[in-house]
């Protein structure tokens, strides 16, 4: 049961430290503490429109090689030694944050430098066959071995070849920098007080969507005054608050002109809403009280990767925003428990426990996760989640490159699937092209048979941070840049009068 507090006291409450709410049932600061422990985990990728660079198509297996969710473990909550005035760990400081990747006093960055030099090749154009210099003639492909003063990251094979293309590498140059201090930044040592996320949000507390400031400003946040600060928070809450973005009431995407949704995305996602904003009941903690609820809202995440393994506090933000409704997040996909053995080992396959799934009951009172390492088609041949209810199941997936070459192929089984289910499919892109080719792929192999439900377009509260390539240091993006969204058609049976 959750833990009841009097609304006078709450927001006397919100100010009291992680250590001093202990005692009260963690209401104040409900942090479970898990980390991100994973290297090679999936990265979070796109790019904005602001950055006129064109880039060769990446295989999925090359983005989840890049910068990513690999960073240093971090906990929501306060460190004892803070809290006790003990000396720091701070490795770097504020004001010395720039190094370069190969001289840098962080070893896994050093290392990270060596990888790149060891699978990076260099852009340079005599490196490009019938691209090649007239003068020099076309060169083999060389792995990049020379750093950039100015940004510290290994991105071509020579200083001259740096130097004779720098007009190109000035436009993201100081995309770079920011990469570089960002990641340095992460493993500074430095108390980050922007994963010390919010608590239960008030009802009669409205939540503003527009964009991330006013969102965190309602969500009584505290008050990020930092950009990196803001980089850095928004690069793991970019995940629930954009499922959020869609399914709350208070939406920023509307049917007005400009708010991207169609009317059969209006029906469904009214379905949803209609189930996660119930009206009261009249309900209370005792025998009196007892009420019927309505069964969890199923939010199915496939092809889960690095979102698996986000911290549980990030989650639980989704929680936060939907008071009155339960959750059941399932994360799909064999890669959804990728360097987390130590952290929960599979269970073994048994009749009650098929799939062997990872259940975590004890999130929140309203919210458990399960996560299952298989093909979602697997699933749904077997009927594991049927039967599947528009008004209380959605399908998310982060980035999953239906149409890239090197990955649709493990989606041709699994998207009709998700059409006959009639429940909402919301599909984030790196970017527009991203976006464009998932949905052409989309509708060849499912000509006719689907609904947009969402125009693509940029989302709201994509990741602020960029993030780095380690196989093509040239390629910056930024996690969940985009979001669309489908549906399997709806036929609707009409009854031909007999004469």
């Amino acid at each position: 049961m959750a833990f009841r507090i009097d609304r006078a006291m709450r927001p006397t409450l919100s100010k009291v430290c992680v250590q001093c709410s202990a005692g009260l049932g963690g209401w104040a600061s409900p942090g479970i503490g898990f980390v991100v422990q994973s290297s090679q985990q999936r990265s979070l990728h796109g790019k904005t429109s602001s950055l006129p660079i064109s880039r060769p198509a990446r295989s999925p297996s090359a983005r989840r090689l890049s910068s990513g969710l690999a960073q240093p473990s971090f906990s929501s909550r306060t460190p004892a030694s803070a809290s006790q005035g003990a000396p720091s760990n701070r490795v770097l400081a504020p004001d010395d944050l720039f190094h370069s990747f190969t001289n840098s006093p962080i070893p896994e960055i050093r290392q990270r430098a060596a990888y790149i030099r060891r699978h990076a090749s260099c852009p340079h154009h005599s490196h490009r066959p019938g691209l090649a210099n007239t003068e020099a003639g076309s060169l083999p492909p060389k792995h990049v071995d020379f750093e950039c003063p100015d940004c510290g990251i290994p991105v071509y094979c020579s200083k001259e070849h740096w130097a004779d293309d720098y007009e190109n590498h000035l436009q993201i140059c100081d995309t770079l920098r920011q990469i570089n201090e960002d990641d340095h930044d992460l493993r500074s040592g430095r108390f980050f007080p922007e994963f010390e996320y919010s608590g239960p949000q008030l009802e009669e507390a409205l939540v503003n969507m527009t964009n991330w400031d006013t969102f965190l400003y309602t969500r009584n946040f505290a008050a990020i005054n930092n950009d990196r600060h803001m980089r850095q928070a928004t690069r793991l809450l970019t995940y629930p608050v954009t499922i959020a973005s869609v399914l709350h009431e208070l939406s920023p995407y509307n049917i007005k002109a400009g708010g991207r949704l169609t009317v059969e995305g209006l029906k469904s996602f009214s379905a949803l809403r209609y189930t996660l904003h119930p009206p009261r009941s009249g309900g209370g903690d005792d025998v009196k009280g007892l009420r019927p609820e309505a069964p969890a809202v199923r939010l199915f995440i496939l092809g889960a990767r690095a979102e698996s393994s986000l911290p549980r506090d990030v989650w639980v933000q989704l929680a936060h925003l939907f008071p009155r409704a339960r959750f059941h997040l399932v994360f799909i996909g064999p890669e959804s428990m990728t360097n987390r053995d130590d952290e929960f080992p599979l269970p073994p396959r048994t009749a009650t426990n098929p799939f062997g799934a990872v259940v975590e009951d004890r999130v929140w009172p309203t919210m458990k996760i399960s996560t299952i390492v298989d093909y979602y088609h697997t699933l749904h041949k077997v009927g594991h989640f049927y039967p599947y209810d528009p008004y209380f199941d959605c399908f998310i997936m982060f980035h999953p490159g239906l149409g890239h070459p090197a990955s649709s192929h493990e989606w041709e089984e699994t998207i009709p699937m998700l059409l006959e289910t009639k429940a909402p499919v919301i599909v984030t892109g790196y970017t527009q092209e991203d976006m464009e080719r998932d949905i052409n792929w989309v509708k060849k192999s499912a000509a006719g048979e689907f609904d947009i439900l969402m125009e693509p377009g940029e989302n709201a509260f994509r990741s602020l941070r960029w993030d780095l390539n380690d196989l093509d240091p040239q390629d910056v993006s930024a996690g969940n840049w985009g979001i669309w969204s489908f549906r399997g058609k709806r036929y609707e049976a009409t009854h031909r009068r007999e004469e």
